[in-house]
């Protein structure tokens, strides 16, 4: 591994990894508005990617993995509870080596509860808790809100991770069989694996994850090959929106199809079922999953939709310019305090709502590693009045945004549609970061 710095293309590489038959090269932007360049030889870049898959578990399998998971969060509350006790009474700070080594007398002392899984994954529950600390640790150096490790209850903890493919698990435990995909889950036995597509490179690690009544498995693959795409010579900006999820310069609209809105009526019935029924009691446990499979299906539906897109925008441009916005502080309340109330509460809380319906991070993230592996060039700039500016004369305004679809010039008359002018705007921020950043 070695680190270098390129000024002349600016960025920085971070590392370099020489491998038999091929070369990891890891970069980062070097200047805080430098674009980010993803290079395109499939021969020469291989990228680290994640495949989900659907568990088809039996009846004592799923009992089995509830169980699993049950005892993995037991350890990691166990962990965080002894890291506050030893801290509390005594000022002594708790490591991960420390628990690490109790992790043997734990299994020992209960060979048919915790002894029955993979030692390494519950290493690598001890881990998680300890990456929560150095997470809070760092937030503490850096002056924003702590937010201390917290315990897990039943609904907060849901994944459990094997680091070693052959450690306690193993993908493809069964290739004979001629019809059907398995992994073997120390403790669990084969679990038939719904495998709609191909895996490629070297599984790392293997993770199971429980979505409501569902289980996942998750694999994180090394070494697969970037899938780098023919150039087309197009480059585009899209302006992210309510109306239309996405708007190129090439005055394209992609269609914002409003999961949420589309299901509302659905979910305020099952949340009105669900406030009416006793805590704690068995109707009210099935209330609360009928909520769930409705969030989890509009999720589902909102990720397939960011895909399809992103995937359609990668295949058409070589390089694709975005704005760089902050959703959280653009979704902030509104209401304000008692001392100091907000205006036009119900009317930000609608605008909220919409923003959070649209994804649009989700969606920038899906299109950021489509970028990544099909050799695109991904830009993010900054969004500061690319609604307000003339694409023909440059002149800014609050005024010549005459309607949310609207754009008027009030210096040079020139009339488009808002979001197409806003566009073409961000397209050009990103082409004159790229100018600097080859000039520099």
């Amino acid at each position: 591994m070695i680190r270098a710095r390129a000024d002349e293309h600016g960025w920085e590489i971070v590392a370099l990894e020489v491998m038999p038959d091929h070369v990891h090269l890891f970069v980062k932007p070097h200047a805080k508005n430098s674009p980010s360049y993803v290079a395109s030889d499939p021969k020469a870049v291989a990228v680290r990617r994640s495949y989900k898959f659907l568990l088809r578990p039996t009846s004592k399998q799923a009992a089995a993995l509830a169980a699993c998971l049950e005892d993995h969060r037991q350890i990691y509350n166990a962990a965080l509870e002894h890291r506050r006790t030893a801290y509390a009474k005594a000022g002594v700070s708790i490591r991960y080596g420390d628990q690490s080594a109790e992790l043997k007398h734990i299994r020992g002392d209960d060979p048919d509860g915790q002894g029955r899984w993979s030692f390494s994954s519950q290493q690598a529950t001890l881990r998680r808790l300890d990456k929560a600390f150095r997470a809070f640790f760092d937030r503490v150096k850096a002056g924003c809100a702590p937010g201390f490790p917290r315990f897990k209850g039943r609904g907060r903890f849901d994944t459990v991770e094997w680091p070693k493919d052959g450690d306690g698990c193993r993908w493809d435990s069964q290739p004979e069989h001629p019809a059907a995909t398995f992994v073997r889950l120390q403790g669990i036995g084969h679990i038939r694996v719904n495998q709609h597509r191909a895996v490629r490179g070297r599984v790392k690690t293997i993770s199971v994850k429980r979505e409501g009544r569902r289980w996942y498995v998750v694999l994180s693959c090394d070494d697969v090959p970037a899938e780098s795409l023919p150039p087309t010579g197009a480059v585009a900006g899209i302006d992210m929106g309510v109306a239309s999820l996405v708007t190129t310069s090439d005055g394209a609209h992609v269609a914002n199809p409003r999961r949420l809105a589309a299901t509302a009526d659905r979910l305020a019935t099952a949340q009105r079922d669900l406030a009416r029924k006793k805590r704690g009691s068995k109707r009210r446990r099935k209330a609360v999953a009928r909520v769930a499979a409705l969030h989890a299906k509009v999720r589902r539906q909102r990720l397939d939709h960011a895909h399809k897109a992103a995937l359609a925008l990668v295949r058409d441009y070589d390089m694709i310019v975005h704005e760089e916005l902050r959703i959280a502080n653009m979704t902030r309340s509104a209401s304000g305090t008692i001392e100091a109330p907000g205006r036009n509460v119900a009317a930000k809380a609608g605008l909220n709502r919409s923003i959070l319906d649209a994804g649009w991070g989700v969606f920038v993230t899906i299109l950021s590693y489509k970028a990544e592996s099909a050799g695109r060039e991904l830009i993010a700039v900054n969004p500061a009045n690319t609604s307000r500016r003339c694409a023909r004369c440059g002149h800014c305004a609050k005024e010549n945004r005459v309607t949310q679809a609207s754009f008027v010039c009030t210096a040079c008359g020139h009339a488009t549609h808002a979001d197409v002018n806003a566009a073409i705007n961000i397209l050009r921020a990103g082409l004159a970061l790229r100018d600097a950043a080859e000039a520099a």
